[in-house]
């Protein structure tokens, strides 16, 4: 049988992936805003990814407003998000200060002061394909997009048309997934 040998000792091997490590966990993503930029709402489109419990009053057994996920949420409590916590909309809006999470559209809870910093239109199990959400049961991408014209007509009842199309003049979108459709900010002129 044949040695292999190795040109380091495994000494410096484990200190070279403790080092890696250290660096790994130390790391911090940030979101980089452009100089005096201002991102004043997160709005979202989309399927389970980003679903903050749109689905919840539907009839359709794509929902997970019930135990366990949410166990680990603030509070314990299922709030219709198809994970045990956060969404990626809820984490891209706390990182950029505006809020700690990204609330449902069709949530009966929903504050009014929530339209301001943004909603989520998104409903788990929908598709680019007008089938798929029909089979399923939950809302379009089209009908999503209705919703948005809703909401535009609320936020102008309640900020004004100069507040409200500065909210919607910084939405850009960007996707690494189809339907995971995150709004980020547009560079400034």
């Amino acid at each position: 049988m044949e040695t292999i040998v190795f040109p380091f000792s495994s000494k410096f091997l484990w200190a070279k992936y403790l080092l890696v490590f250290a660096l790994f966990i130390s790391a911090k993503a940030l979101i980089k805003l452009p100089i005096n930029g201002t991102i004043p709402a997160v709005i979202v489109f989309g399927d389970s990814i980003v679903d903050a419990g749109n689905n919840n009053d539907l009839n359709t057994v794509i929902r997970c407003d019930f135990l366990p996920y949410g166990q680990d949420f603030a509070g314990g409590v299922p709030t219709g998000r198809f994970c045990n916590g956060k969404v990626p909309s809820d984490l891209i809006a706390e990182e950029l200060g505006i809020k700690d999470i990204v609330p449902a559209y069709l949530d009966p809870t929903l504050k009014t002061q929530d339209l301001l910093t943004g909603v989520t239109f998104a409903s788990g199990g929908t598709g680019y394909d007008p089938l798929t959400p029909k089979l399923a049961s939950v809302i379009s991408l089209g009908e999503q997009l209705n919703y948005f014209k809703e909401y535009i007509r609320k936020l102008k009842a309640i900020a004004g048309e100069e507040k409200t199309n500065f909210i919607l003049a910084k939405i850009s979108l960007n996707s690494s997934n189809p339907m995971a459709c995150q709004l980020y900010p547009t560079q400034p002129d």
